[in-house]
């Protein structure tokens, strides 16, 4: 093994078919950050995994909803079980409830990944608390596809407060600004249960962001900015 493989780890060996789609991913044009969500796709993602450690654990599952010119569209979204060489533990399972026989049956990584991409396309993610999903998804491209998934996110933990900041200090997960707004979630820890609850909270905020002339992806990201920055001001 080269210095290269030992400081990156190996390059995995993708087939001429696999190669092609994430090349076909990657050609795909950037969308305008700026064009307004009643005329764009966006896509909600949420994950589920075999643990918290984003260095260790692995990714188990994808769920993910559209929102498509400002609502959201059922029709188009994804609910898959990557396919697992060690089913995660008893305790793990409980949480998320994709038992050892689904682990074991799903998809193979890299066909999830790509098929994850392929439903993406290029267009941007939202999801509740960004940082894990980014880094369990992340990790999981560069193993399964040898490439860094450098992709637009906005995270909602951050927008919801921005623009109430009159709750930010009394509501802080997903639960509490979905019991806030009475969004109903039909299978909480379920990866497209909790996407299509964050897909509603999107929409829930909607008049806020109206108000503050935030409509669009990239409004999203200067509320999330903005909000950072009061709360780890530098």
């Amino acid at each position: 093994m080269n210095l290269l493989q030992r400081l990156f780890g190996k390059k995995p060996e993708l087939t001429a078919s696999q190669a092609n789609r994430l090349k076909a991913w990657r050609a795909l044009p950037d969308v305008d950050a700026r064009q307004p969500l009643d005329t764009s796709r966006v896509v909600v993602v949420d994950v589920e995994s075999s643990g918290l450690d984003v260095r260790k654990d692995c990714l188990i599952a994808i769920g993910a909803v559209a929102m498509v010119n400002g609502r959201i569209a059922l029709a188009d979204s994804l609910d898959i079980v990557l396919q697992q060489s060690r089913i995660s533990d008893k305790d793990n399972i409980l949480i998320h409830g994709i038992g050892g026989e689904a682990q074991r049956l799903g998809m193979p990584p890299a066909e999830a990944l790509l098929t994850f991409l392929e439903f993406l396309g290029k267009s941007p993610l939202v999801a509740f608390h960004v940082a894990f999903d980014q880094a369990m998804i992340g990790r999981a491209m560069k193993v399964y596809l040898g490439f860094r998934f450098l992709h637009v996110w906005a995270d909602l933990a951050y927008v919801a407060p921005a623009l109430y900041p009159q709750l930010a200090h009394r509501y802080r997960s997903l639960d509490q600004w979905m019991a806030f707004f009475q969004i109903d979630n039909y299978a909480r820890h379920s990866a497209l249960a909790d996407a299509l609850a964050t897909a509603e909270l999107l929409l829930a905020l909607r008049p806020h962001l109206e108000t503050g002339r935030a409509m669009s992806f990239q409004g999203l990201r200067d509320k999330e900015r903005e909000r950072r920055q009061q709360t780890h001001p530098v």
